[in-house]
């Protein structure tokens, strides 16, 4: 199996470490990177897409350099920015074209690749619209859509999610898992369930570092017997999230109720319950 592999990279600006000696190896499959702001992922997926150089260590594809590789990598890699642009005065159908032809995909090539990706995002009925009309969570879709067009082994995703729609973002959640057989797929996101439905492999990232990589159920191991829920008072509920970590605050036929993390029961009331992946992320980056 061909692999990518970060070995022992790290990222300083000045003083400033941004990343510290970051080691992976990934195959095929989804990758969920999970993490605060300023933990360091965007910085570790602009590495991993040879776009910034790091200050030690090295990106291996198959056991070659990815810089030494240059455009060969390139040719293998699809990748969505956090910030991605279009050209307001493009169609859809016109701006995939434009982007295929940069890739180096032949005209035949390039107008069967846009029909099918524009079938696969959900675009097709608006391929003759300008982008400038698009709303956000369109123009997401055509960075998905662009990111396609060369059939990458390796695709990077930095929240690609943002701006869609929750029936939007179903549909790329069953996108990725579709995607996931057989090439290596990588994202960051601020929206944990979709790590949580999409992800074969989370890692969590926290102040430049990786702290955990494993599993969704195995991570979720970590917090067996941890995760309570609670019916509060509106006082008794000012005093728990002092104490406790709080994931969630419902109410259920009238009764309000905190969803607590802890080592032991935070009153007597409480119910122990399954943990999920935001409470994992509140856990490791959220905890009082």
């Amino acid at each position: 199996m061909v692999t990518l592999q970060v070995e022992r990279v790290s990222k300083l600006y000045g003083a400033f470490v941004a990343l510290k000696e970051i080691n992976l190896e990934l195959g095929s499959g989804v990758y969920g990177l999970l993490g605060p702001n300023g933990a360091g992922k965007t910085t570790l997926m602009r590495i991993m897409t040879d776009l910034l150089i790091p200050s030690r260590g090295r990106v291996l594809w198959d056991g070659k350099d990815i810089h030494a590789m240059g455009a060969d990598y390139r040719d293998l890699l699809g990748y969505l920015p956090q910030d991605f642009g279009v050209y307001p005065n493009f169609t859809a159908e016109s701006f995939l074209h434009y982007i295929a032809r940069l890739k180096g995909l032949d005209k035949d090539t390039a107008r069967h690749k846009t029909s099918e990706l524009l079938e696969l995002v959900g675009l097709s009925d608006r391929r003759k619209r300008k982008l400038g009309g698009f709303s956000g969570g369109e123009r997401q879709r055509v960075g998905i859509a662009q990111a396609l067009l060369n059939d990458p082994q390796i695709l990077i995703l930095d929240e690609p999610t943002a701006g869609l729609d929750p029936q939007e973002r179903i549909r790329f959640r069953g996108l990725l898992n579709h995607l996931g057989k057989d090439r290596l797929v990588l994202l960051s996101t601020h929206i944990v369930s979709d790590v949580e439905s999409a992800a074969d492999q989370v890692i969590l990232l926290r102040r430049g570092e990786i702290i955990g990589q494993d599993s969704p159920g195995a991570l979720l191991g970590q917090l067996e017997g941890k995760v309570w829920s609670v019916p509060v008072s509106p006082r008794e509920q000012e005093d728990l999230a002092a104490r406790y970590p709080c994931s969630n605050v419902s109410r259920q036929d009238g009764v309000t109720y905190m969803r607590l993390i802890a080592d032991t029961p935070p009153i007597a009331s409480a119910k122990q319950v399954p943990a999920n992946l935001e409470d994992l992320y509140l856990y490791h980056f959220g905890g009082k």
